[in-house]
């Protein structure tokens, strides 16, 4: 992306690929990076929404609780709570 690869693709439905790993890490830095990409290099507001819902959940638990099981973590009554509510998981 450094070197505008993300850009040489005219739609964004290819440079979805090159910002999806941010999206999906556990890491605010990188969904920061995520948002910022989503909000500059692509024009659909669908994209920029998940994207943002996706740093909401990492700013609220630093995780997403949605991984939890199968990743054999604890969960929190927050988390519970929170993934009892729709479009809690993606």
């Amino acid at each position: 992306m450094e070197r505008g690869h993300d850009l040489a693709y005219p739609d964004d439905d290819h440079r979805l690929f090159f910002y999806l790993p941010f999206e999906h890490a556990e890491n605010l830095e990188e969904q920061n990076l995520s948002t910022r990409l989503f909000s500059e290099r692509t024009r659909d507001p669908g994209y920029r929404d998940y994207a943002e819902r996706h740093r909401r959940i990492i700013e609220r638990f630093e995780r997403f609780p949605y991984r939890n099981t199968c990743l054999g973590r604890a969960s929190t009554p927050e988390a519970l709570a929170f993934l009892q509510q729709p479009g809690s998981s993606f």
